[in-house]
Parts: structure tokens; sequence; C-alpha cells
């Protein structure tokens, strides 16, 4: 597997600027972060905080340990 050098990430930036544009580019480097960052949470499951929380019980409804000591 060839190692990638200061040379070919030189020529890759260039390439991106010629493509994209000085205005474009920093949005798009942005965005890219933003998309290795997710992927990066998503493997790792990092984020608990966005699965659903747990609905609260329904109100005049007891919880089956209530309903034993009843």
């Amino acid at each position: 597997m060839p190692n990638i050098g200061p040379m070919e990430i030189a020529v890759v930036l260039i390439i991106a600027l010629l493509i994209l544009g000085p205005k474009r580019l920093p949005s798009a480097g942005r965005s890219l972060g933003e998309g290795i960052r997710g992927f990066k949470e998503t493997l790792s499951g990092a984020k608990a905080d966005l699965s659903e929380p747990e609905p609260p019980p329904a109100a005049g409804l007891a919880t089956p340990a209530e309903r034993e000591t009843a």
C-alpha cells in the first residue's frame, strides 16, 4: 500500500481548489469534516442521547411493583 506524502496531498488540494474555487472550498472542507465526525460517532456509539427516551407511564396506571404492594 503506497504512502501518501506531502506532495500527493498538495496535488489533491490544488485540484480541489481548481474544481471548487476559493469561495466554496472552506464550506466543502467543513461539510467533509462534519461527515467524518458523524461517521465516527455512529461507529463508536458515543452519542447515546440521540436514542429515544422512554415514555412516561400513563396516568392512573400502576406499575407491576405498585400492584404487588397494593
